[in-house]
Parts: C-alpha cells; structure tokens; sequence
C-alpha cells in the first residue's frame, strides 16, 4: 500500500515532505468552486443552437473538465484545471454558429481538427518557443485584458450591458429583471469576497439562484438527478466537409482564435500561480499544453468548444497548492457535479454574471505591474488590453498587441527588445490579417 501511495505521489509531483495534502486538497476544491460557474455559463450559451440540450450540453461540460483536470493532474503535475472556456465557446456559439451560420456539428468538426493540430505544435514545442518570444509586457497584459473580457461578458449576460444599434452597446435596466439580480448577485459576491470566504463565490451563485425564484428567474427542477445523456451532441461530426474550402477557413479560424486564447489563459494562470520567473520564463508549461490539446481534442468527441487552463485555478495555488494533488481534487470535484445538474442548469445568468465581474477585478489587479512611464511598453500593453473587450476578442489582443510591440520598438530603434522570433510573428500575425 506504502509503495502504491509513494507512486500516485510521484505520478502528482507530491511530496509529503516537502507540500501538505490538506493543503493540496482544499486548494483544489477552492479551485472547482471558481472554475464551477462555467457550468452553469456553458450550458445556457450553447443551449441557444437548435440541437444543443443544455442538459447534454451540462454533461460534456462537466466531462471535459473532469477529464482535462485529471491530465493537469498526472500530465503537467500542476495546481492548476481545464474545462471548455469562455472566448472559445463565444466565438463557436455567435461568431462561427450564428453570424457566419456553419453548423454547430461543422465547428465540432473544425475543432477536431484544429486540437489536432495544436498537439503536434506542443509535441513539437513549437508552442513553447511561441511562449518564450512573447514579451513579458504583453504576458502581463494579457491577463489584464482577460480580465476585462470576462468582466464584460458578464455585464452582457446579466442585461446591464446591452445591444444598441447607434452606440453599439449602451446600458440597460438595473431596476428589474436579470439587470437587478446582478446587482444584488454583485453585492452579495463582493461581501463574501472582501471577507474572504471560502467558496464565497459558488455560496453567492447559489443564494442570489435562490433570490431570482421568487422574481421568475429561477426555473428550479430538483437537486440530484442522473446525468444527462450526451449523445445528442457525441460525435457529431461532418467528415464529409473536410477537405472544403470553407473548413481549411474555419480551422484556420479556430486555430488562430484557440492558439492564443488557450496559450494566454495557461501564461496567464502560470503568471498569477507564481510559476514564472523574474523574466516570465515557465518551466513545464509545455505539459500543461500537452494537457489542454488533449482537452480540446476531447472537447470536440464530446461536443463543445475547445477546453483552456482557467485563470480562475490560480486562486487554488494562491491557497497553497504546488501539485497535481490539488488538480486532482479539483478533478473530482466535477465528478461529483455530475449528478447535481438540476442545480447547475437552474443557475440563471444573472447569478453567474457577479462572479464574470468579480473574477474581472483579480486579473486587472495585475496591471500595477506594467511600466507605465515607458512607452515604448505601455502602448503595445495598453492596445492588447483594450483590444480583448472591445474585439470581443482574446486572441487579437494578443495579436495586435505583439505586431503593435515590434513596429513601435523597431521604429524607436529599440532592436536588444526584439529577437528574430518577434519578427517573424509580427510578420505571420500581419499576414494573417491580410489574408484569412
């Protein structure tokens, strides 16, 4: 048993000696319950395509999380977990799905694909050099503009933030409905976030769910159930469209969008987990890429958007967790979710909406750590913050950000900031600008 224990220890990076597992676990049950609103978020998102149950939708959801964590834990041995994340399900859904109106098996398909092609550039470690190039002001940005991404999804989603034909977006109504939901929601975070407590953030998702019942908002239908069947969604591929130019478009797409999203997210949990060096430089992060290729791959068998390293996970290594022990119970923790569906798919909107906010504030707490009198950094940091929100947008940010950082620097004859490498992403970035 004693020889059994010590591997499982080896095969998680843990060691008695040096991490405590008391600590690992709760870390990883911190991380669930900050990562767990996705479940309730992704459900209602896709739900909005015909032929996607949200039911089903719950279960891929939770399957992929569950799954992907588990390759954190054994794989990357990291604190950190993987489900379908937000940026890469809101370009599948609007972009691809209702603007350019593909089929939503047409992008599972695409996905497919595009996972398998991220693999190879992580066995590669085409990824990692990828990572190396990128300058340390924009790594730090990008965390700042997800932040801000995040925060205004959940304006959107709560109605506060709303369509306008002549502004584009204008406010909504805080006085009724989904918009006065999230503000109580948003009251009821802050004050368990300001006293820090422990799972503060799923214990408000649950009472302000509880609130919107008697205001027709909550459509509550049990506490346990078995899981939803995800075979409406299993598989649902269309190989017949692969050698199309349409799909070469969409992969490309998806591969762009993904590339960078997923890339940025696990730079950005590595970032904020204490991970990185003084110079931005993360050791094993190619694991943790091999773990979220493997998850987006799993993503499309199962039937939703590709799968990224949450920045919300941060907040389990920020409790002490060091290992893939604490990925392991965050893993676990999704288990257990299965069977509580009823409850996660009764969350309405307006109750997830607080903690998008909330969530937003942590990550662009990072922004005192730009230099902000240089600005030859400040401009390209501030264009890939700006970018993310008003793009709607992860992976331009990133994109412009680092084409904006080569041609100012260059311009300034700032040439010891630029290696070769950034020349030739800025390059590549511009290309794709002019061509896809």
């Amino acid at each position: 048993m004693a020889t059994i224990q010590a591997k499982i220890c080896n095969l998680l990076g843990f060691d008695p000696k040096r991490q405590n597992w008391r600590t690992e676990v709760l870390a990883g049950i911190t991380s669930f319950l900050t990562m767990s609103y996705i479940l309730a978020v992704n459900p209602s998102m896709f739900g909005i395509l015909e032929g996607m149950p949200q039911g089903a939708v719950f279960t891929t959801t939770t399957l992929v999380a569950l799954i992907s964590t588990l390759l954190v834990a054994f794989v990357a041995r990291m604190p950190f977990g993987i489900a379908p994340g937000m940026g890469p399900n809101a370009f599948f859904v609007f972009t691809v799905c209702i603007s350019m109106k593909y089929s939503w098996q047409f992008a599972l398909t695409a996905i497919l694909i595009e996972g398998i092609i991220l693999l190879l550039l992580t066995l590669t470690k085409l990824r990692e050099a990828i990572v190396d190039i990128i300058p340390n002001t924009i790594k730090k940005s990008l965390t700042i503009g997800i932040g801000l991404f995040i925060a205004f999804v959940g304006l959107q989603n709560a109605g506060i933030i709303i369509r306008n034909d002549s502004t584009l977006v204008t406010f909504g109504s805080i006085t009724q409905g989904s918009g006065l939901l999230t503000i109580i929601g948003l009251i009821i975070t802050a004050l368990f976030v300001v006293k820090k407590i422990k799972g503060g953030m799923l214990w408000a998702i649950l009472i302000t769910t509880i609130i919107g019942i008697p205001m027709g908002l909550t459509n509550y239908q049990g506490l346990i159930s078995f899981p939803h069947s995800p075979a409406p969604i299993f598989c649902q591929f269309e190989f017949d469209k692969i050698l199309t130019i349409d799909m070469l478009v969409i992969v490309l797409s998806f591969l762009c969008i993904d590339l960078f999203s997923l890339t940025g997210s696990a730079i950005g949990v590595c970032m904020k987990g204490g991970f990185a060096d003084k110079d931005g430089k993360i050791a094993g992060i190619n694991r943790l890429f091999i773990a979220d290729s493997l998850g987006t791959i799993t993503s499309s068998l199962l039937g939703t958007s590709a799968a990224c390293t949450f920045i919300e996970s941060s907040t389990g290594a920020l409790q002490g967790g060091k290992t893939g022990l604490t990925a392991l119970a965050t893993a676990l923790c999704f288990g257990v979710a299965l069977i509580l569906s009823p409850i996660f798919l009764a969350i309405p909107a307006a109750a997830t909406a607080p903690i998008l906010i909330i969530l937003g504030l942590m990550m662009f707490k990072s922004v005192t750590e730009l230099d902000l009198e240089d600005m030859s950094e400040a401009i390209p940091g501030f264009i890939t913050i700006i970018l993310m929100p008003l793009a709607y947008s992860i992976a331009e940010g990133i994109l412009i950000g680092i084409i904006s950082y080569v041609v100012i620097n260059t311009i300034c004859g700032n040439f010891k900031k630029l290696s070769p490498g950034m020349y030739i992403l800025a390059i590549l970035f511009i290309l794709k600008y002019i061509f896809l």
